[in-house]
């Protein structure tokens, strides 16, 4: 009987070891998706120099990190997370999970494999992402929210276990592709952060992708053209910005900001994305009449610049990006993430073949 006793004591003394968590701040750990480290604080996408530069709303939506990542490795056998996001947003579209929420990745071989998502629940959140995992060492990235920003992230491991900076070469930093657009881009409305397409083709493609999607505000502002242009080590600037312009704005803009990305980078290629057919476009006309003239626009644009010379650009159509079924948005516009992963998927082929 003694030895029960002896070994329910050992057991519930291992158990409560393994229980503890310690914290560690991310801020040790690598932080890929920036464009600059020059921001006002860690975790956000804009520099400090461009606060009294450039629009307002685009300032703000700098403060959210969508594309940002930290990168970690850990024999741990849970990992944990806590985090005070910024504003605490909610919208009648999105998951809180997505607008505010992290979410987890291990390198499993030859790939990055979901693990778990550390769901919000205020404005300050402790969480246990996953646990009961075998104590192995395993490489993580960790995907911060699309919808708000973070004013501090600490990464918990068992007391027993370690944690310190990734082997791996992965995701590779050396020469980031750059992504310019709209809420589309930023990420709405992706269930969860990894599944935004620049974190899909972040892990499909092992390469850094900065995320410059700025909702409601993809309006070609020179400001950003001038901070994208200084990235010399860039190896592709993708241009997804239709949904947010006029048509007599992107005639008036578009060959002055490739002008400006082509003064610092004149052989850096550089893809043009259509907007696509929004499905509620089927039954509202003006809408898809917009949506045609502005493609057709784009498109006039683009063999412009290619007739005055410009090379290296490329062309993307719309059209089958979120397929034809009309099933890949939450609100006719904004995409699940079956939008986002069929436009990843679409998109990882065209950068491909871009890059080769």
């Amino acid at each position: 009987m003694k030895y029960y006793i002896l070994f329910f004591i050992a057991l519930s003394y291992t158990t409560s070891i393994y229980s503890q968590i310690i914290y560690y701040d991310a801020a040790q750990f690598p932080l890929i998706g920036k464009i600059s480290n020059l921001t006002e604080t860690r975790y956000e996408r804009l520099p400090a120099d461009l606060k009294d530069i450039c629009r307002s709303p685009v300032w703000n939506l700098g403060k959210n990190s969508s594309g940002l990542a930290v990168r970690f490795r850990s024999n741990s056998t849970s990992i944990s997370a806590k985090w005070e996001v910024l504003s605490n947003i909610q919208m009648n579209h999105m998951t809180d999970t997505g607008i505010k929420g992290l979410d987890l990745y291990a390198w499993q071989s030859d790939h990055w494999q979901f693990v778990n998502s550390g769901r919000p629940s205020d404005k300050l959140n402790d969480k246990i992402i996953i646990q009961n995992m075998n104590p192995i060492e395993r490489e993580y990235l960790l995907f911060l929210p699309l919808y708000d920003g973070l004013v501090t992230l600490s990464i918990g491991v068992d007391s027993t276990a370690y944690i310190d900076q990734p082997k791996l070469n992965l995701i590779r930093t050396n020469n980031p592709i750059i992504v310019y657009g709209t809420s589309i881009t930023q990420g709405g409305c992706a269930s969860r952060p990894g599944m935004s397409y620049t974190n899909i083709l972040s892990r499909k493609l092992n390469m850094e992708i900065i995320n410059l999607g700025f909702s409601g505000n993809g309006k070609l502002d020179y400001e950003i053209a001038e901070l994208m242009s200084k990235r010399h080590d860039a190896a592709l600037f993708v241009l997804d910005f239709i949904p947010n312009v006029t048509s007599d704005q992107i005639k008036e803009r578009t060959a002055n900001f490739v002008s400006i990305l082509r003064k610092e980078n004149p052989k850096t290629p550089i893809l043009f994305i259509e907007t696509v057919f929004f499905p509620h476009a089927f039954f509202d006309y003006t809408t898809k009449n917009i949506i045609n003239e502005k493609n057709i626009v784009l498109r006039n644009e683009f063999d412009k610049l290619k007739k005055a010379g410009n090379k290296n650009i490329y062309y993307l159509e719309g059209k089958n990006l979120i397929g034809n079924d009309m099933e890949a948005t939450v609100d006719g516009v904004h995409f699940t993430d079956l939008g986002f992963n069929r436009m990843a998927i679409i998109l990882q082929r065209k950068i491909e073949k871009i890059l080769k």
